[in-house]
Order: C-alpha cells, then sequence, then structure tokens
C-alpha cells in the first residue's frame, strides 16, 4: 500500500460577518470529501449552533489547559470577548492523510498560521462592498448594537489585511465562493478538483 500524499492546507480567513462560516458550511455539505477544522472557542453557542458540529465550545479553564498542553495550532482573543483556536492534532492527521483540508479562522489565527506552517495556501474571503457586511451583520440579528460596532471596528482593520493573503476570493454569492475555493482546494493538494 502506498502512503498517501501530505497536503497543502488552505486557510480561509476575512472579516466578521463576510460569510466565512456560510460558505465553509456549503464546502462542507456540497463536498464531504474536504476536511474542515473544528475550532475550540469560549464564547457561548449561537441559538442555531451544535458544540462539535460548529464549534467546539468549551470553558476558560479548559481554554487554558489546552494552550498549556500545546493542543491548539493557533488561537486568539476574537472582537476583544471571546478566545478561538484551532486543535493542532487533527489538522496534522488529516493532512498526513492526503485530505483536501481547510481552516475556517480570523486574520490573527491566519497569521499564526503563517508561522508554523507558511507552505499552506492563505485566503482572504471578502465581501462585495462595505455596505453588505454591515448589511449581512445586522442582518443575522446575533449581536447586541454594541457587539456589532465592536465587530465592525475590527472588520475594517481586518479588510486592510487583504494583501497579506495569496489570494482573494469575493463572496459575492456562496456557490460561487464555494466553487473557488474547491477549485483552489484540489490545486493546493495537487489533485482534480475534489
Amino acid at each position: 500500500m502506498t502512503e498517501p500524499t501530505r497536503s497543502r492546507l488552505l486557510v480561509l480567513a476575512g472579516p466578521t460577518a463576510v460569510g466565512k462560516g456560510t460558505v465553509a458550511a456549503r464546502v462542507r455539505e456540497t463536498h464531504p470529501d474536504v476536511w474542515l477544522s473544528v475550532s475550540v472557542t469560549t464564547r457561548p453557542p449561537r441559538h442555531t449552533e451544535v458544540d462539535g458540529d460548529h464549534y467546539h465550545f468549551v470553558s476558560d479553564a479548559e481554554f487554558d489547559q489546552m494552550i498549556a498542553d500545546g493542543e491548539l495550532l493557533e488561537w486568539a482573543v476574537v472582537h476583544k470577548t471571546a478566545r478561538y483556536g484551532t486543535p493542532r492534532r487533527p489538522v496534522e492527521e488529516a493532512l498526513a492523510a492526503g485530505k483536501a483540508a481547510m481552516l475556517e479562522i480570523d486574520l490573527q489565527g491566519a497569521r499564526q498560521v503563517r508561522e508554523t506552517m507558511p507552505e499552506a495556501l492563505f485566503v482572504f474571503l471578502k465581501p462585495p462592498s462595505w455596505e453588505e457586511l454591515v448589511r449581512r451583520l445586522v442582518g443575522r440579528g446575533t449581536e447586541s448594537a454594541e457587539d456589532r460596532e465592536r465587530r465592525l471596528e475590527t472588520a475594517r482593520e481586518e479588510l486592510a489585511a487583504e494583501s497579506w493573503f495569496d489570494v482573494t476570493v469575493v463572496n459575492a454569492e456562496v456557490n460561487d465562493a464555494v466553487a473557488e475555493l474547491v477549485s483552489l482546494l484540489g490545486a493546493a493538494t495537487g489533485a482534480a478538483t475534489p
């Protein structure tokens, strides 16, 4: 039996409310052969989120222990409120098995991954316009006015970092963004498009 070829990781990041979670979920739904990391977070779940599917929801003490044990590939405080991180072992296992693999993380996390895995492909998911980003954030109705303002402040900073990424995908329409990402995943792994 031949050993699988190690894959190249695709790291998807972008500003709040750009639709990273929606795009990643659609990739998972339409391309089950693509492996997607499930992040850990200290924030409480939104009413539509399922533990272990959308995120692994953990306490601050559990998160601290994961950091101390070196279990996180990256982690950051996001929107000045909660911590998010990527469990290291599942990523390494997926890549070693030759799977098309994708992380959906924030900009701080992407910068940390670049330090440890510079060979990854870094993709910036961009909104079609600032007005559309604001509409999406307000429309999802999951944050207070204060939280929305904090997220928009962060989004302005995140949009300014677009040139740091290898590729930009505009999320004007979810299916188009998914098709671009799947194509990039095929190119990143050297395989035919999944």
